[in-house]
């Protein structure tokens, strides 16, 4: 009796990159949406923003689409769900080399002894 109750569900193609490796990632998503487009003479005023109306008998879907579909899209996709990302030293990718390493960091406090076991380590260059 008031207006025209909408309901249904959008399907979208969905392209993007993942958050933690940053390859392309192709998917589809799909979300529901339900809504009542009132008739003009119902006695909403045109500030009402929060009340779909019908325009000339003629429902506008596409604010409601695309408020359905923003909200279903994943707030951090992935290509996959246990992503190992990149490497933080380096930026390798660490799903193409899971083996991948870097030597510990030395401590800055101690970073000039290293200088002092190398050279007893090779009795050449101190001659």
């Amino acid at each position: 009796m008031e207006g025209v109750l909408v309901t249904g569900t959008a399907t979208a193609a969905l392209e993007g990159e993942c958050v933690r490796c940053l390859e392309p990632i192709t998917d589809e998503l799909s979300a529901r949406f339900q809504e009542l487009f009132v008739y003009d003479d119902q006695g909403y005023s045109s500030e009402d923003d929060e009340v779909s109306k019908l325009e000339d008998d003629l429902v506008d879907l596409e604010p409601l689409l695309r408020d359905a579909v923003v909200l279903a899209l994943p707030f951090q996709p992935l290509c996959e769900d246990d992503c190992p990302g990149l490497c933080t030293e380096c930026g390798a990718r660490l799903a193409d080399d899971p083996d991948h390493a870097h030597e510990e960091p030395i401590d800055p406090r101690w970073a000039g002894l290293t200088a002092l076991t190398q050279d007893q380590q090779d009795p050449e260059a101190t001659e």
